[in-house]
């Protein structure tokens, strides 16, 4: 077994329960919840008015606050950012975020030892769509930098530039489970040596209302039935949940080896120890108990880990029916006698369901609460689908978590475990 380590030395986020690290880690706590009325005023209306948005954004403002950055590359920010789509300034904001608490501005790795991986898919869907109107009227006006602002490769662009990055960078997807996906092949590209460093960055989802007028004629978007009382509609493992409910969060970590890490003097946050990715064979959305099990059991064997010492799971948890039940199954199939003692919750139920970045934004929590000692709230759940299950409750619980696993599930049978070790 390869001995390298490898873990997180910087983390970053904005998302709609804080517009950084801290104050994402304080909303956590008090269990604060982003989810509100939209501001949306676009045309058609769509059946679901509730989400959580990120509310008053001011890339300028959120750049500002970085007194310490060196200023050419604030500057440089400020260039490759002001007139970008929202999807790459609240990547450029939260990637800032992550390299400097990693120290990278001061001491960096050689730029070809320095890895990218942009986790998302579609991010440009809401740009495009309040484009069209223009389009139709004057199709010559289009701006020539769309052909590459459309394209998800422009993330990996602008943040290579931006940081001077140099080696191995692409773009991953996997719908709902992309940021771990994103995470699993960071951790994959360091143990491997292929770069001492690589940042991680899960997307926004910038749903347009096509989208999620696609994701609730599906069935898999909730929100009809608490739509006069928003905080109430996402309901992770309660028996009246009805579907995810929308939510946007740019979220990124920095994955280093620890021979790079101890080079530069820079402590980790938490050890990565396994990531498990499988498929089921299966291009519909109904999820899976045997591949979310295995998911889970690989990442363990990976890591070298049994289940008798895994403290702590953040849940997939998108409050769906079908999703919610089959995990909780799978849980209980996996962790068996000692699932009872294995604490549970599901940041969705503050956050939304961020789709792309929500691997990368519950590694981010996972994290924080390993780190403060705590378990945030598990919000809504007044009922839930399986009884024998540790499930956190209405209030944050004092904890201190030493291992955890953090699962992400993905439509088109995409199921992911990333486990993390305490430092």
């Amino acid at each position: 077994m390869n001995k390298n380590k490898v873990g997180i030395t910087g983390m970053g986020i904005v998302s709609s329960i804080g517009g950084d690290v801290s104050s994402f880690c304080n909303s956590l706590k008090s269990g604060i919840s982003g989810i509100r009325q939209t501001s949306r005023k676009k045309e058609p209306k769509v059946a679901v008015d509730i989400a959580a948005e990120i509310q008053d954004f001011s890339f300028q403002a959120l750049l500002d606050r970085f007194e310490d950055v060196p200023d050419e590359k604030s500057r440089h920010a400020r260039r490759l950012g002001q007139r970008a789509p929202f999807v790459i300034q609240t990547s450029i904001i939260s990637a800032i975020e992550a390299w400097h608490n990693a120290r990278l501005f001061d001491n960096k790795p050689l730029p070809e030892w320095v890895g990218l991986i942009v986790a998302g898919q579609n991010s440009t869907q809401n740009y495009q769509y309040d484009l069209m109107p223009k389009f139709r009227k004057n199709p010559e006006y289009l701006s020539p930098r769309y052909a590459l602002e459309f394209l998800e490769t422009n993330q990996v662009g602008v943040l290579s530039e931006l940081f001077g990055i140099q080696g191995e960078g692409f773009v991953v997807g996997g719908a709902s489970a992309t940021g771990n996906v994103g995470i699993i092949k960071g951790y994959q590209q360091v143990l491997s040596g292929f770069t001492d460093v690589c940042l991680v960055v899960g997307t926004i989802a910038d749903l347009s209302p096509m989208d999620i007028q696609g994701f609730i004629n599906i069935g898999a978007m909730g929100g009809k039935k608490y739509i006069d009382q928003p905080e109430k509609a996402c309901r992770p493992f309660d028996t009246q949940h009805e579907g995810f409910i929308y939510g946007q969060a740019s979220a990124c970590v920095i994955l280093e080896s620890e021979s790079s890490a101890t080079r530069r003097g820079v402590p980790f946050l938490s050890e990565i120890k396994g990531g498990s990715l499988n498929l089921d064979s299966n291009s519909s959305a109904n999820p899976n108990v045997n591949g979310e099990s295995k998911a889970m059991l690989s990442a363990l064997e990976q890591a070298g880990l049994s289940i008798s010492d895994v403290d702590y799971i953040n849940t997939h948890g998108s409050s769906s029916s079908l999703g919610d039940k089959t995990e909780a199954e799978a849980i209980k199939n996996v962790f068996g006698s000692h699932s009872p003692d294995v604490w549970l919750n599901a940041t969705k139920g503050l956050t939304g369901h961020c789709l792309y970045s929500a691997g990368v934004v519950e590694v981010v929590a996972t994290v924080l609460q390993m780190r403060e000692g705590f378990l945030h709230p598990n919000k809504n759940l007044e009922d839930p689908v399986l009884k024998d299950l540790k499930f956190c409750g209405a209030e944050a619980v004092n904890h201190q978590v030493n291992v955890a696993m953090s699962n992400s599930f993905g439509f088109g049978g995409i199921n992911t475990s990333v486990v993390l070790e305490h430092k």
